[in-house]
């Protein structure tokens, strides 16, 4: 399919092919929600814990005797049911990692970028690799942009550009991505998505496999 690519100024300078396997599938809604999940759940550290009465400090010693005080038998300070007690079935150290086949994961993302460009939330940019490295053109830029009033806004990049993540580093609700590290998550959180022209190319030799 082709699409309008535009300069820094927001005026239409060319068009471009975007592929149909790529930006051009039926988003698998199932799949895209199911790397969601699996995305956030790998980023879970899994370090709570919770100590049990064998682990809290003191409860050594019978609080009072068994019988005699017209008070119920207790047998430590450091039970559930008592204050600073330990805690029952709390949570644990665990591992929350999911795993998921790579072709799911590689369709997923092909969804997310068809989802995007569907709703006509993609816009490509020529000339962002020579952007000055500061917040006010940044600023400039995107207003001049389509989707001006999109409330967030993702900038995908084909390699490392320090410019680009200079200029964007003080915008709110502004984040700059790396082609390869595309991630449903982003996909889907950032309304309008601004792709160099570049990363295009990238983008196309990444998911653009035939049979993957």
């Amino acid at each position: 399919m082709q699409v309008a690519v535009f300069d820094l100024q927001g005026q239409q300078v060319g068009q471009i092919e975007l592929a149909d396997s790529v930006f051009g599938i039926q988003p698998h809604v199932p799949v895209m929600h199911q790397a969601l999940v699996r995305q956030l759940a790998n980023a879970r550290a899994g370090t709570h814990d919770t100590k049990t009465r064998g682990e809290v400090r003191g409860g050594g010693r019978k609080p009072w005797r068994q019988k005699g005080t017209g008070r119920a038998r207790q047998g430590s300070i450091r039970a559930p049911h008592w204050k600073g007690g330990g805690v029952v079935w709390g949570p644990h150290p665990r591992k929350y990692t999911k795993d998921m086949p790579k072709k799911m994961r590689r369709l997923a993302i092909r969804s997310v970028l068809s989802a995007k460009q569907r709703e006509n939330q993609i816009v490509v940019v020529e000339g962002l690799s020579e952007i000055e490295p500061r917040t006010k053109a940044m600023k400039a830029v995107l207003s001049r942009l389509p989707l001006s009033d999109a409330r967030s806004t993702i900038v995908v990049v084909d390699r490392p550009r320090d410019n680009v993540y200079r200029s964007a580093g003080n915008l709110e609700n502004v984040k700059v991505l790396m082609a390869q590290y595309m991630n449903v998550r982003d996909g889907l959180k950032y309304e309008r998505m601004i792709l160099m022209r570049e990363a295009v190319d990238e983008i196309h030799r990444l998911w653009a496999q035939e049979g993957q």
